[in-house]
């Protein structure tokens, strides 16, 4: 049985202060769910800060983003290390606004993922199309070869212990939501890819994520589909709102 799982991306938003008021807030919201696993994904002047006012709950941290080196001259960017240091137990990695603001790449990401193992870090693996993808029709093919190449070379026993994060890009931030039908329809695509990389067994335990405008009111239509295993929630992430995700 897998473990939904509900994280929140708070993307480039909450100062420290802000940070922990939010999570002094949230933290009451969403004790005693042991049937959900809750993380915060803050920016990393954030991540300590949280490690710590998190502990003792059942709220686990993770880093939005991570460089695929182990330290140098890479001004800006934050090792694995550094993240696991902080106290991190996931990291987001390949989301679709680093694809498209900031060149990352479906081999970049493979690369991050690799090292995020090595590092003990759970990855948080997005994929997703943009609208003029899917109006071509070709959603399937490019989220099976997107999670094809983030999980190249990563053996069954490590890749049990990440997570797929379906994100139709056209959905994020938007207001749009893909519909329970299409979102299942993409997650399921993605299982059997993921039977293909591994075997079935392997496949039933990945968990799958949908992330694309995700708030209290579709939450439970979205999490109750076979294929889907809880959401990566952005915007609804921000507020106390996020609690009733949680509770969904």
């Amino acid at each position: 049985m897998r473990k939904t799982i509900v994280a929140g991306n708070w993307k480039m938003n909450k100062t420290p202060k802000e940070a922990l008021e939010l999570i002094e807030t949230l933290k009451p919201l969403v004790a005693g769910r042991d049937d959900v696993e809750v993380v915060f994904c803050p920016p990393f002047i954030d991540l300590m800060l949280a490690v710590e006012a998190t502990k003792g709950t059942n709220i686990k941290i993770g880093a939005q983003n991570m460089y695929f080196e182990e330290s140098g001259a890479y001004t800006g960017e934050v090792a694995p290390n550094m993240v696991k240091e902080a106290g991190c137990e996931y990291v987001i990695l390949g989301h679709s606004e680093r694809r498209a603001y900031f060149g990352e790449t479906d081999e970049t990401v493979n690369k991050k993922v690799l090292k995020a193992f090595e590092h003990e870090l759970k990855p948080i693996i997005c994929v997703g199309e943009t609208l003029e993808q899917r109006e071509q029709g070709i959603t399937e093919d490019l989220v099976r070869m997107q999670t094809k190449i983030a999980l190249k070379d990563v053996p069954a026993e490590q890749a049990v212990l990440a997570v797929i994060a379906y994100e139709p890009v056209w959905a994020i931030g938007t207001g749009k939501t893909a519909t329970s039908v299409q979102a299942e329809e993409v997650c399921a695509a993605i299982r059997k890819v993921l039977c293909e990389i591994y075997d079935e067994e392997t496949a039933s335990k990945i968990r799958i994520q949908y992330g694309g405008s995700v708030n209290a009111g579709n939450a439970a239509e979205l999490f109750a589909m076979p294929n889907i295993d809880g959401g990566l929630v952005g915007g609804a992430s921000l507020k106390a709102d996020f609690a009733k995700i949680v509770n969904f």
